[in-house]
């Protein structure tokens, strides 16, 4: 692995019980509180007592062994699963009883484990998927393809490619999304997300398949879109060499419930968190 380029710690600032968040926005309300959250599947409990805040400009981690829980907590703040009991609060109102479709709106937007593009529509036809929100012109219009229609068609693929620029993918715009490496699909799907104007943006493993240059790229570039769109960012990532050189609150499950939390450099040296990936030490082996 190459080195990874060392970034300024972010002072974590305490402001409330059991939370923290970035001092920049100690004084601005969060953008995610989750109170007690947890989710059942007939009798297993998946996830249990989930509590998480997030500051409107963090860059979190959502880390913890295989099977966790962590795709499960992002399945419940999207609302694929609603919650067996607990709350979520985005940007302080209550997402209870609503659908995906109504929480994309509050603000959330996310990525997957498996990529899921249009593999069969251009690059710039998937983002413009994501900007359907900008589209102001009506049925009829489009129907006819009347003035309006061809400016607001300009307009979204203006802002298009825009948004590829992030990741300097402007000239695929035209390319089948099927056809692009596997990192650059990866990417595409985070200009997408983005296209939905989050607040919030989940991304669930957004290395996994990079080799260390691209993951590198990556790391900047999520900073990059934290700087540029000024919102917050949670990722589930098992690459820690990510996950330490750019988040700043980490939250770490196992087997459904929060074992730990704090800035990078407590999360390195907890017991607790060493032990969950690690596994404990027989007491021969450490004689």
């Amino acid at each position: 692995m190459s080195e990874q380029k060392k970034r300024p710690a972010t002072k974590m600032v305490p402001v409330q019980t059991h939370a923290i968040v970035p001092d920049r926005d100690a004084d601005k309300s969060p953008i995610l509180e989750c109170h007690h959250l947890g989710i059942d599947f007939g009798g297993l409990t998946a996830v249990n007592d989930f509590n998480l805040m997030i500051g409107r400009t963090e860059i979190a981690g959502l880390i913890g062994p295989n099977g966790a829980g962590k795709t499960t907590v992002f399945n419940m703040l999207t609302k694929v699963y609603q919650p067996t009991r607990g709350v979520i609060l985005i940007d302080g109102h209550d997402t209870s009883k609503m659908s995906t479709a109504q929480v994309s709106r509050m603000g959330i937007a996310r990525t997957f484990q498996n990529i899921r593009l249009f593999k069969e529509m251009s690059v710039a036809d998937n983002v413009l998927v994501g900007l359907h929100h900008e589209m102001d012109y009506r049925l009829p219009s489009a129907i006819l393809r009347l003035p309006d229609f061809w400016r607001g068609e300009r307009i979204a693929r203006e802002r298009a490619l825009e948004l590829l620029s992030i990741f300097d993918m402007q000239d695929m715009a035209d390319a089948k999304a099927g056809s692009l490496p596997y990192g650059a699909q990866r990417r595409l799907e985070i200009v997408r997300a983005l296209a939905t104007n989050p607040s919030l943006l989940l991304l669930d493993e957004p290395a996994a398949g990079m080799n260390p240059s691209e993951t590198s790229d990556l790391m900047d570039n999520i900073v990059k879109i934290r700087d540029l769109f000024h919102i917050a960012i949670m990722l589930i990532e098992h690459d820690m060499n990510l996950v330490m050189g750019i988040c700043e609150g980490i939250c770490v499950l196992n087997f459904g419930e929060v074992i730990a939390k704090g800035s990078p450099d407590e999360i390195k040296q907890n017991p607790v968190v060493i032990e969950a990936y690690l596994g404990k030490k027989d007491k021969k082996e450490a004689q």
